[in-house]
């Protein structure tokens, strides 16, 4: 994040890299890519102690984050991580924080938040269908009205470390509208099926419902409010993986300005040539875009604005597209090399290509950025 940090922010940033540079990096990603959970517990658990899971969770309930604005914090955390591929949760887990902090009831949020803050509770976000529709309008889960509950049938896809989480928020439609509700591990008629990712060091799964149970105690939000919730928690996501990107980006940029440099052509560095300076100079005007399109979503978010909608939609577009054609030109910048299993830059370009996708598409974002225009002009 381009943003002027506190001292508070500048400790806990610098306390988050250094643990970052011990325990994460392409070669950790590389010794996890067999492991199923896809993550270190021992670092996960020693980002707990640092709050990351904490910045969205009330003091009451062990939370708080180091400025008292929770987006921008999270945001800075995830850009850390992305420059050095950190994996696990981190993402899916605050977003479901967040739900639960702004739309759960007390009760939901004295059993659920304490263990999140802490990690000894990972969530995730069950919401987009098949198709990869993360609106409130996907159609891959329906929730029948059961009692003063539901039964949860059908299935919801690309779902972020299933296979490793404790509870679900799970996001279904009704006659009436959208309803969210919490959804635990093993729970009757729940079953995981894990799905194949570009992204070596991310886990993504399909997650199917059967009847399955959900009390009314454990509904989280309904209707109107419910989607009002949906939208809240897109935006909060979208900023966090847009700082991940961002991350990502630079540290590839980096290491194609660095090779230019060393790697010798025609008796001349490859970055003395003209074409590549304007090339790399290129990519930096867009990387510096997406910082500050990243930085104002996460204060617009933050403060609840009522351009938050647009601002994060702007960021996504705008760093879904431009990450991932910095990162095809540094790969064609290296040559051949780029793409070796041995050379690290192929795990830096597959996490930026997965990130462009998930949680909507550029040109999906881009499109419902039409559709809030011509909402605000009627």
């Amino acid at each position: 994040m381009e943003l002027g940090l506190s001292d508070t922010q500048e400790m806990f940033l610098d306390a988050t890299s250094k643990l970052l540079d011990e325990r994460s990096g392409p070669g950790r990603l590389r010794e996890l890519i067999d492991d199923p959970a896809g993550f270190d517990r021992t670092t996960w658990d020693q980002g707990g102690q640092l709050g990351w899971y904490a910045m969205f969770v009330p003091e009451k309930y062990g939370g708080g984050s180091v400025s008292g604005a929770a987006v921008p914090d999270a945001a800075m955390v995830a850009e850390a991580m992305g420059s050095r591929l950190h994996t696990g949760p981190f993402l899916a887990t605050n977003v479901v924080a967040f739900a639960l902090a702004e739309a759960a009831r007390a009760d939901l949020q004295e059993r659920f938040l304490p263990g999140l803050a802490d990690g000894s509770l990972i969530g995730t976000w069950a919401v987009a269908g098949r198709d990869g529709d993360w609106s409130k309008s996907s159609g891959g889960l329906v929730a029948h009205p059961d009692g003063d509950g539901y039964r949860l049938e059908g299935t919801t896809s690309y779902v972020h470390d299933a296979t490793t989480a404790d509870l679900f928020l799970v996001t279904a439609r009704t006659p009436e509208g959208p309803v969210q509700l919490v959804v635990p591990a093993g729970a009757p008629g729940l079953t995981i099926t894990p799905l194949d990712s570009l992204d070596l060091g991310r886990r993504l799964a399909e997650v199917h419902f059967s009847q399955t149970p959900v009390a009314g105690p454990d509904v989280v939000g309904e209707g109107e409010e419910a989607a009002r919730a949906v939208e809240r928690q897109l935006q909060v996501a979208l900023v966090l993986q847009c700082a991940e990107t961002n991350g990502v980006t630079q540290t590839a940029l980096d290491m194609t300005v660095g090779y230019a440099k060393e790697r010798v052509a025609f008796g001349r560095p490859i970055g003395s040539y003209q074409a590549l300076k304007h090339r790399l100079a290129d990519h930096l005007m867009w990387l510096e875009g997406s910082f500050a399109a990243t930085a104002y979503a996460a204060t617009s978010v933050q403060e609840g604005r009522p351009d938050a909608a647009v601002a994060a939609r702007i960021a996504k577009s705008h760093v879904g597209r431009w990450s991932t054609h910095t990162l095809h030109d540094c790969i064609q910048i290296h040559g051949g090399i780029g793409m070796t299993w041995e050379y690290d830059l192929h795990l830096y370009f597959r996490r930026a290509i997965s990130n462009e996708v998930l949680y909507g598409a550029p040109y999906d974002h881009m499109r419902h950025l039409v559709d809030l225009v011509e909402e605000n002009e009627r």
